[in-house]
């Protein structure tokens, strides 16, 4: 399986996953326009898409989905809330969207993807578990907290793409307003570093091969210092560490690599 990360970051959120001969992206929050040139640096095009897998309903994650499938037909699935919220915002594009329940496997001939919650302040929110060939892939971002059920669905992945949002220092200090603050703080907020280094040691025990750190938060960390915070915890493992940008492109494959 073959994880390319076209943007990560509250300014836009999507990635490509190949894997079983589908090819699937995961979250379309930056421009059509962008998601287009992204395609064809891996020599493919939209109607290439076996499908695009929506964990939410935030601009950051459907900024260019509208204007996509409104040249492209490509079949969209997202659990039953956000399908809906989708429907609603996505004029036209009713026929494409399709409902899945959390934790029911869909199935695209070779690829099978699992939507499983995760907690946010959205209406629902969902990280997902995809799986070809043997191995599999996993993505959580956007979640206030670790849950046992995310657990289970992160763990045995050989890479995994999790949060590291924010610096807890870095935000308490910084500019954001206090009522933002406690939101990106609460239980239906976003991952710090801290908080992920926890996450990635325990997924690095449990078989995890390729960890790559999403989301970063522009105001509030650094690459740098997530690198540095969650290594911290993988001393004691094999496990890779990448940092997945907010633009440009990252790809992480099922073969050794550098960051």
């Amino acid at each position: 399986m073959r994880l390319t990360v076209f943007a990560s970051g509250s300014g836009g959120n999507c990635s490509l996953l190949q894997g079983g001969g589908r090819r699937v992206l995961l979250d379309a929050g930056i421009s059509a326009k962008r998601i287009k040139n992204a395609l064809a640096a891996e020599d493919l095009t939209p109607d290439g898409l076996d499908g695009i897998f929506i964990t939410h309903e935030h601009s950051d994650h459907i900024a260019g989905l509208a204007v996509l499938l409104k040249q492209f037909p490509v079949p969209v699935y997202a659990p039953g809330i956000v399908a809906e919220a989708l429907r609603q915002s996505v004029p036209g594009a009713s026929a494409y969207i399709h409902g899945i329940p959390m934790e029911q496997p869909v199935t695209l001939d070779g690829l099978t993807a699992t939507p499983f919650p995760t907690p946010h302040d959205a209406p629902q929110s969902a990280g997902y578990r995809l799986e070809a060939e043997g191995q599999a892939f996993a993505l959580a971002t956007d979640t206030g907290c670790v849950t046992d059920v995310m657990l289970d669905y992160l763990s045995g992945a050989e890479t995994v793409l999790i949060e590291a949002n924010h610096d807890e220092g870095m935000l308490r200090d910084g500019p954001y307003p206090a009522y933002l603050k406690r939101r990106i703080l609460s239980d239906r907020g976003h991952l710090s570093n801290a908080e992920c280094t926890w996450l990635a040691s325990v997924l690095a025990h449990r078989g995890a091969e390729r960890i790559v750190l999403g989301h970063l938060s522009r105001q509030n960390n650094l690459p740098t210092l997530a690198m540095k915070t969650v290594s911290r915890g993988l001393e004691d493992t094999d496990a890779q560490l990448f940092v997945a940008p907010e633009l440009g492109r990252l790809e992480v494959d099922d073969t050794p690599c550098c960051i």
